[in-house]
């Protein structure tokens, strides 16, 4: 009888099961994100500025595009900022 030796990698069908997965559960952040939040582009660092010192009140949390800088300037400031993931939609 041979030993069973064990092997770290997991099989290729594995990793792409929870690749799967991972971008299924990033996508359905992504749809509570659009339905929840108000899209502002590339105007996120503004608008967030925006909020936290005139205290604008929004009906809606916003989302949009910030450079790392622009994050890292905002969280400096103490401004409540998230990075998250996301996954373009490639089935058009």
């Amino acid at each position: 009888m041979t030993p069973r030796l064990l092997n770290k990698s997991k099989p290729s069908n594995e990793k792409n099961f929870n690749l799967k997965k991972v971008n299924e559960t990033i996508k359905e952040y992504q749809n509570y994100i659009k339905n929840n939040f108000e899209y502002v582009g590339e105007n996120f660092a503004y608008e967030a500025r925006s909020i936290h010192y005139d205290n604008k009140k929004k009906e809606k949390g916003i989302y949009g595009i910030a450079s790392n800088d622009e994050l890292k300037e905002l969280l400096e400031e103490g401004i409540d900022a998230k990075l998250i993931p996301w996954v373009e939609d490639k089935s058009n």
